[in-house]
């Protein structure tokens, strides 16, 4: 049975309720089974993810709640996802191709009852001599909630007890010389461990990656090594959580820079904060609602965030997976998303309107033409981002996986300046460039004249009529409001430029209400995120707004 093909049918028949994330991965994992790229060197082995489910199904039982006692019964997003780990093998060496899951779910979603299952199996099924399985946690309390888990689903188990012995820190497999331990990042020494699979329950805890480190370097004599995990969100912001869950978006949605086909992240979260109160859209977040998680005490978690916002941050961190200070997502992502791309040569001889969002050491700085053609509907965005050398070296200095920098400006979308500063010549000379090798025309610079000082005076000296754009909600509302139409429409060509496509996918609004005046505006979904490209195509949408009739007349277009 092909269990991920089956979960795929389901989310496309609406039957299952999954979010962007979930169905992307779904839809690239069986698109490599059904048509694999040409030199693919993996191939699906059903029968290879079928042994973790058969083991776990025949040999563990809950030791909890309504179902104690009783064996395991997987749903069937367990199954896919277990297939999906498993199945997947190297045609060269037969070994898994998967050696790191990401799960990040709703609370009391069997998350913790899963892991012990699939540890269990890993020491006693896996086939690795003498393997190291280590249920890992920040704290031993928590480490132990899977460890004790597994010791008591092999208390249950008259065939588990015959092989396997409880030792006093570990259950102990013989016939292979395996161990199953639980470890804490607290624990005194985490030297000389051999690692063939760990877990890491709750991650969101942990201020810092050292325990993940270390878990890792302890594999690197095994052959098919596993990281297993697990976690709902947090309330630990910017730190280890926010890496490792931001890199498993882009590979989630497999983004260009972050083709990672080692890693496979489960993220079962909403895509909208909006989402909170549309009970239709919980089982986004909460994969096995009705069944491990009940849905009245989740009704009633619902009702009590709107009475006391107090309880608020917590339920949306917990049952729903949004960081505690989530901004509402500016555009889905099927919105933000548009491949599209015009040849150049379509653009040469036409006017535009420039945007440009200046920066100097740790943002992006952002350039951006806005073109408009006879009877065609859309607009035409060109945009080129500038980065100091500094910003790029400290990135990878702190093995942030921030954005694939180095690939964009090998492809031509980022400038690399020397320095610890951008060199604002070069913004100029993008925008004399245009003009010089395209023929295209901007009418107006618009920008926001923090941090310009000499470079307004440089451009107006290259020939460009500067305008000056305050930067706030009173100004950007309506214009964020129709530019987020036009990309809704797709009629924003942005020659599927992968930093500016970034930049809108980081885009979170801000709602204000001053003076009985609703207005929003743009802001980063976190503090790593980069928005400035969006910014500066906003700069230059608000001087089309205000210059629109004159514009529309210049380019010769009737509306």
């Amino acid at each position: 049975m092909n269990w991920p093909k089956e979960y795929l049918a389901k989310i496309h028949s609406g039957e299952i309720v999954a979010g962007t994330r979930i169905r992307k991965l779904y839809e690239r994992e069986v698109g490599w089974m059904d048509n694999p790229p040409k030199d693919f060197p993996f191939y699906f082995d059903e029968e290879a993810g079928q042994r973790p489910i058969d083991f776990i199904e025949k040999f563990c039982r809950h030791s909890k709640g309504k179902w104690a006692r009783e064996l395991i019964k997987l749903d069937l997003f367990q199954k896919a996802k277990l297939q999906l780990v498993f199945s997947w093998l190297e045609k060269d060496t037969g070994k898994r191709r998967v050696r790191q899951v990401i799960d990040v779910r709703g609370r009391k979603n069997g998350k913790s009852t899963e892991t012990a299952a699939v540890e269990l199996f890993m020491l006693i099924a896996d086939g690795e001599e003498g393997a190291g399985v280590f249920a890992c946690a920040n704290k031993l309390d928590q480490s132990k909630l899977v460890f004790d888990e597994a010791v008591n689903m092999r208390a249950q188990s008259p065939a588990l007890r015959a092989i396997t012995r409880k030792r006093q820190s570990d259950i102990y497999f013989p016939a292979t010389f395996s161990k199953l331990q639980a470890l804490a990042a607290d624990t005194r020494t985490l030297d000389g461990l051999n690692s063939s699979m760990f877990s890491f329950d709750e991650f969101h805890e942990a201020r810092d990656s050292k325990i993940y480190d270390v878990m890792l370097q302890s594999q690197s004599s095994r052959e098919q090594p596993l990281a297993w995990l697990i976690s709902t969100n947090g309330f630990v912001r910017e730190l280890f959580f926010d890496n490792i869950f931001n890199y498993c978006e882009h590979v989630a949605l497999w983004d260009e820079g972050f083709e990672d086909y080692r890693t496979i992240p489960f993220l079962y979260v909403l895509d909208s904060l909006n989402e909170w109160t549309d009970p239709k859209c919980w089982e986004k977040a909460n994969p096995s609602l009705g069944r491990a998680k009940s849905i009245q005490t989740l009704v009633d978690n619902v009702e009590k965030a709107k009475r006391d916002h107090t309880f608020l941050p917590t339920l949306l961190v917990k049952d729903f997976c949004l960081p505690e200070n989530s901004n509402t997502q500016w555009l889905p992502y099927e919105a933000a998303v548009n491949e599209t791309d015009v040849p150049i040569e379509y653009l040469r001889n036409t006017y535009a309107i420039g945007g440009a969002d200046l920066s100097s050491t740790t943002d992006l700085t952002s350039c951006c033409l806005l073109i408009r053609k006879p009877e065609d509907p859309n607009f035409y965005v060109l945009s080129h981002f500038f980065l100091p050398q500094s910003r790029i070296d400290a990135t990878e200095q702190t093995n942030s996986r921030e954005a694939p920098y180095r690939l964009w400006a090998e492809q031509g979308w980022l400038t690399i300046c020397e320095g610890a500063t951008v060199d604002y010549r070069a913004v100029t000379q993008w925008f004399v460039d245009m003009v010089g090798k395209h023929s295209i025309r901007p009418l107006w610079i618009c920008y926001d004249r923090a941090l310009a000082g000499y470079w307004q005076n440089e451009m107006t000296d290259n020939g460009f009529d500067m305008v000056k754009i305050p930067q706030g909600p009173f100004v950007w509302s309506y214009p964020l409001k129709r530019l987020g139409g036009l990309f809704e429409e797709h009629r924003i060509v942005y020659q599927n430029n992968p930093v500016l496509r970034w930049n809108i996918l980081n885009t979170g609004i801000k709602t204000l209400n001053r003076e009985g005046i609703q207005t929003i505006q743009p802001v980063k979904t976190s503090s790593s995120r980069r928005i400035d490209g969006l910014v500066a195509l906003l700069n230059a949408f608000v001087g089309y707004c205000d210059h629109e009739e004159d514009f529309l007349r210049y380019c010769r277009i009737k509306e």
